[in-house]
C-alpha cells in the first residue's frame, strides 16, 4: 500500500520547485493533490498557468489533481483554497504551506512594500492557510498534517534577507506554538527549513554555478516531506528540520546555562553583567 493512499494534500507554490517536487511524490504516494501557484516570478509579480502543468505532470503519471491560482496572504485566499479540496475531493487531510517569493534588499535601501509583500506571502499565508485548514480538520475529527516551510535564513540569518528571514522566523514560532495548539485534535505540526536550487536560492551568492541539481535539487526535500505527512509520523509534533541534500537533522532554540545573583532580589550592574558575561554566553 502507498504511504499516502487516500489522503487529500493541499501544497502551495507546487508549480515548480520545492512544491512541485512534493506534489509529484505526494500524487505518487497515493494523496490526491490541491496543486495550489499564483504561477508568478519570484518576485511575486506576474501570473502564469504552472499550477495546471504540475496537475498534468500528475496526470500523465496516472496520479489525481486538480489546480488552483489563489494567490497566498489573505485569510479569504485561504478559504477558497480549502474549499477547492473539499469541492474536488470532500476531505482534506494534509497541509504543506511551501509558497514563496523573494525581494532581496539590505536593510537600509529595503521598502515598505518590500518587507510588506514577503512577508505577507510567508508569514500570513501560511497562518492564514493553516487556519483555515485546522478548522475542517478538527471538524473532521480524524486529525491532520500540517507542514510549514522555514528557512536558515530566519534560523539562522542571511545578509540582505530581512524580510524574508523575519517571516521565516516567525513561521518558525507559528510552527511551535500551533503544534501546542492543535495536539488536543491530533493535527501535528512542523516545519522544514530546506536548501534545494531552485530559483530562489539562486539569488544568494555563490550558489548558482556551484551547486548541482543532482546534489542539493527539490527532489530531496520531499520525501521528509512525505514522511511527516504519512501515518508514520503520527507521533512526532513541534519539531523544524533541516534538510540539505541528503543530510537531514533539527534546529533546536537552546539557552545557554547562564549565571545567576546569589540572592533573588539582588539586581545586576552593569559592570557585573560585563565581567559574568562569559559566563552568560558560553555553553
Amino acid at each position: 500500500m502507498k504511504h499516502l493512499e487516500g489522503k487529500v494534500a493541499i501544497i502551495t507554490g507546487a508549480g515548480g520547485g520545492i512544491g512541485r517536487a512534493h506534489a509529484l511524490l505526494f500524487a505518487g504516494e497515493g494523496a490526491k493533490v490541491v496543486v495550489n501557484d499564483l504561477g508568478c516570478e519570484r518576485d511575486g509579480t506576474g501570473q502564469s498557468d504552472a499550477a495546471a502543468r504540475t496537475v498534468k505532470e500528475i496526470q500523465d503519471a496516472g496520479g489525481v489533481a486538480v489546480a488552483n491560482g489563489e494567490a497566498v496572504g489573505s485569510l479569504a485566499a485561504a478559504e477558497r483554497i480549502v474549499q477547492s479540496a473539499l469541492s474536488s475531493f470532500g476531505r482534506l487531510d494534509i497541509l504543506i504551506n511551501n509558497a514563496g517569493i523573494l525581494r532581496d534588499r539590505t536593510l537600509l535601501k529595503m521598502t515598505e512594500d518590500e518587507w510588506d509583500t514577503v512577508v505577507q506571502v510567508h508569514l500570513k499565508g501560511t497562518f492564514a492557510c493553516t487556519q483555515a485548514a485546522a478548522r475542517v480538520m478538527k471538524d473532521q475529527g480524524q486529525g491532520g498534517r500540517i507542514i510549514n516551510t522555514s528557512s536558515s535564513s530566519g534560523l539562522l540569518g542571511l545578509f540582505g534577507q530581512s524580510n524574508y528571514g523575519a517571516a521565516k522566523a516567525g513561521i518558525y514560532a507559528l510552527t511551535r506554538i500551533a503544534a501546542q495548539e492543535l495536539a488536543k485534535y491530533n493535527i501535528t505540526v512542523n516545519a522544514i527549513a530546506p536548501a534545494a536550487l531552485t530559483r530562489m536560492l539562486e539569488t544568494i551568492p555563490g550558489v548558482k554555478g556551484n551547486v548541482t541539481e543532482a546534489s542539493l535539487g527539490p527532489q530531496w526535500i520531499a520525501p521528509l516531506a512525505a514522511f511527516l505527512a504519512s501515518d508514520a509520523a503520527a507521533g512526532i509534533t513541534s519539531q523544524i528540520f533541516g534538510a540539505e541534500g541528503n543530510h537531514l537533522f533539527t534546529y533546536r532554540m537552546m539557552t545557554s546555562h547562564g549565571s545567576k545573583k546569589r540572592t533573588n532580589n539582588e539586581l545586576w550592574t552593569i559592570d557585573e553583567i560585563a565581567q559574568s558575561l562569559p559566563q552568560i554566553m558560553h555553553w
